[in-house]
């Protein structure tokens, strides 16, 4: 028995200096923290790595996490300034810089960024209406992060960035943002149809300018030209009829071949002759019927031989005719009503 009782008292014992070794070591991980109590007060703070503290004297707690944390925080109902509720949902990013502060100044700290950070957004928001809380993200981060900083300062915290993670308005504000949107968009739509309608117009209207400007320049240069050439062949004709000095009896002879021309036409019914074409045929009938003298090339030739001769016997039964033509058409001017300047003749061509 007292053997027994020897060997159970020395296995308590050693199990007693296992157990108060393995409570005296104590091994933090990196960027962790543990805070350490003596007799109840606040001693040290286990920094990464083997440590030893004393049994059943020092009291560890748990582990802080000192790297950088992301929290999610519930969407949170929050009153603009136009009475509308909207449901915000934000995202925080802190980091623990004094486990002891963080530990012994707050009961938990999560909790109180979490309501100071309610708080502060619906002071925020509420000093703007709907449309500028949806367009000023950044403005609501920046102010949210400079009041969670410094409040959470003497919590041996730290609010690198605070995110508005989405902006929900009610379900009615929603269906008229859409068609508000959808509105807007149409619009947007048709002026930029009707912008294009009126530049298509304008571009059209301008080309047509430029083409009948075009034309029009081209119309005025073929005048301008037919012009000149009218006016050179009239000048042509002048200089070649003053260079020649045509003859009295000449000019009635081409006088008498113009006349035919105003019988032509299909439409002609009536026709005036003119009264001094009496005169005319006269003045050819005494130039073909006088004998010009003869020229040295047909000086050795029969008078009747020559083909000048001839020519001149041609013109002359020609001018003959045409006299006996006139006389007919005296004639006629005894039953057919008269013409200013001379003789009319009621007929469709006149007598050849």
């Amino acid at each position: 028995m007292d053997i027994s009782a020897s060997l159970i008292a020395g296995l308590i014992v050693a199990v007693f200096a296992v157990v108060t070794l393995v409570r005296a070591v104590r091994i933090v991980p990196q960027a962790r923290a543990r805070n350490v109590e003596r007799l109840g007060r606040y001693h040290r703070t286990l920094n990464p790595g083997l440590s030893l503290v004393i049994p059943y004297i020092d009291r560890v707690h748990p582990l802080i996490d000192l790297r950088e944390q992301v929290v999610s925080f519930k969407p949170q109902p929050v009153i603009t300034e136009d009475n509308l509720v909207v449901e915000i949902d934000t995202v925080l990013y802190f980091q623990v810089t004094d486990p002891r502060a963080a530990f012994y100044e707050i009961a938990d700290f999560l909790q109180g960024v979490e309501q100071l950070t309610v708080t502060t957004l619906r002071n925020v928001v509420g000093s703007m209406d709907l449309e500028k809380t949806l367009t000023s993200r950044d403005t609501i981060n920046s102010q949210l992060r400079g009041v969670l900083d410094e409040a959470t300062g003497k919590w041996g915290l730290r609010v690198n960035r605070v995110e508005i993670k989405a902006i929900d308005p009610p379900q009615s504000i929603k269906d008229a943002m859409q068609k508000q949107m959808r509105a807007e968009r149409d619009k947007r739509a048709a002026i930029l149809g009707a912008e294009g309608q009126r530049q298509s117009q304008i571009l059209t209207a301008e080309g047509d300018k430029q083409a009948a400007v075009l034309r029009a320049e081209g119309g005025r240069t073929a005048a301008i030209l037919q012009a000149e050439g009218q006016s050179r062949a009239v000048d042509e004709v002048f200089q070649a009829v003053h260079r020649n000095d045509p003859d009295p009896k000449l000019l009635a002879y081409q006088y008498l071949q113009t006349l035919p021309q105003l019988a032509q036409g299909e439409g002609n019914t009536f026709w005036v002759v003119p009264s001094e074409i009496t005169a005319a045929l006269q003045g050819v009938s005494r130039a073909f019927s006088e004998v010009l003298p003869p020229s040295p090339a047909t000086r050795d030739r029969p008078a009747g031989d020559t083909p000048a001769a001839e020519a001149a016997n041609d013109t002359a039964r020609a001018a003959q005719a045409a006299a006996e033509a006139l006389a007919d058409a005296a004639e006629a001017d005894a039953t057919a009503p008269a013409g200013t300047g001379g003789t009319a003749q009621r007929t469709g061509k006149p007598k050849e």
